[in-house]
């Protein structure tokens, strides 16, 4: 891959994603997969004016190498230092980059009961640091291709041609062009037309149906609105947190999704993958779930507290998306769930919100925000599905027809 265009996907992560501000210090989590890439990232940071960039690297078969030997307390604790480290965190609100490039498989045959008991124990104790910077934060996940997740899209090909074929692939649909920033700033614009459209409906439910069998009915919150693209922090910054996106989405009511969903895409989760899946609500809990594959993991991953057996996010994505029309399947769910609508179980976000910087944490979940340890999306859209939306003045308005925009 030529390094201007590679340099001009540093450029974008650092100045359109997550949007470095003079002097702020910035934090990149990556695998060791594209080490030259990291550093014209970290390049890129420095021409934004960071005053200091951290790169913290991960290898999976470490981790499975940890899980297997150490005990759940070991795994769970979190040390004084860390908590001084999350500390730090709060007081400056660093700027936080993560680059996906993991093996979908990478995580097969680790002890499973031992990573879900291990983060049980830790999440309690750094989830008031993570609280603490809700809405302050600028952050932006995309990705870089791993040889294994190249090998898992494109099995045919030598190992250095599907790395090549899969850089194509995430700039393509990252909208990475000659000047990727003005690319991203008409895509955030045409995504904040769709949400200003669907706020203006006063939805109530969604009631989601597909050949597949799919029958699903979810409530709104009434203070919720549809949000896309980009976000804006509560000192005002403006940054894209996904590359790429093409969802407009919205927290659901806790208690108000009844019906069946059927997985229309694998789901990796934690380096694991489950297929061919469905899920059965009632009065907004997950109170039955199958799996061709990945039974076990499914059922744990509904079951890690009590919140994560609702849902925490609503999201519409035509499949006329870029994404979608590659006709490819990424095997992971920053690419996937912006090929196809989607929900997600767990957490749901406080700022979706109507004016959530003036509410506290509390004062949002009271309106129907869940809260959960986990928010994992999952792909539900297709080329059947319609979606029709129950609105404030007793209308019922199709805003999805056969997988795309009826409107």
């Amino acid at each position: 891959m030529k390094k201007t265009v590679l340099r001009e996907y540093a450029r974008l992560i650092a100045r359109c994603g997550a949007n470095i501000q003079k002097g702020q210090e910035v934090h990149i989590y990556a695998g060791l997969d594209q080490p030259e890439f990291v550093q014209m990232l970290v390049e890129e940071c420095y021409k934004a004016k960071a005053r200091e960039v951290e790169v913290h690297w991960s290898y999976q078969p470490l981790a499975k190498t940890h899980y297997r030997y150490m005990s759940v307390k070991a795994l769970g604790e979190v040390k004084e230092w860390q908590k001084a480290q999350q500390e730090h965190y709060c007081d400056v609100v660093p700027v936080r980059i993560r680059l996906l490039s993991e093996d979908p498989d990478g995580l097969k045959g680790i002890n499973r009961e031992k990573m879900a008991k291990a983060r049980q124990l830790s999440y309690p104790i750094l989830r008031p640091y993570s609280d603490a910077m809700t809405g302050k934060q600028q952050w932006c996940v995309a990705a870089v291709p791993g040889a294994a997740w190249a090998k898992k899209l494109f099995p045919g090909l030598t190992k250095a041609r599907a790395i090549e074929k899969l850089w194509e692939a995430i700039l393509s649909t990252s909208r990475v062009t000659e000047d990727a920033v003005a690319a991203w700033d008409a895509h955030n614009a045409d995504l904040t037309a769709h949400c200003a459209h669907l706020n203006e409906l006063g939805i109530r439910s969604l009631h989601y149906t597909a050949a597949n069998g799919t029958d699903l009915t979810v409530g709104m919150i009434p203070e919720a609105l549809f949000v896309g693209g980009g976000e804006t922090t509560s000192t005002g910054i403006f940054f894209n947190p996904n590359i790429p996106t093409e969802e407009c989405f919205i927290t659901p009511m806790k208690g108000q999704a009844d019906g069946i969903v059927y997985s229309t895409m694998p789901l990796s989760y934690q380096g694991q993958l489950i297929e061919n899946f469905w899920l059965r609500f009632e009065n907004g809990k997950a109170v039955e779930v199958g799996a061709e594959k990945g039974q076990e993991l499914l059922e744990q991953m509904v079951t890690m507290d009590e919140g994560a057996a609702y849902l925490g996010e609503c999201a519409l994505v035509p499949m006329q998306s870029p994404i979608a029309e590659s006709g490819l399947l990424f095997y992971n769910t920053l690419f996937d769930e912006n090929a196809s609508c989607h929900l997600a179980m767990g957490s749901g976000y406080c700022d979706t919100i109507r004016d959530y910087h003036n509410r506290t944490l509390e004062e949002c979940r009271a309106l129907g925000v869940n809260d959960s340890m986990i928010h994992v999306d999952f792909m539900i859209g297709c080329e059947t599905m319609n979606i029709d939306a129950l609105c404030a003045d007793g209308k019922t308005v199709r805003i999805f027809e056969n997988g795309n925009w009826a409107f």
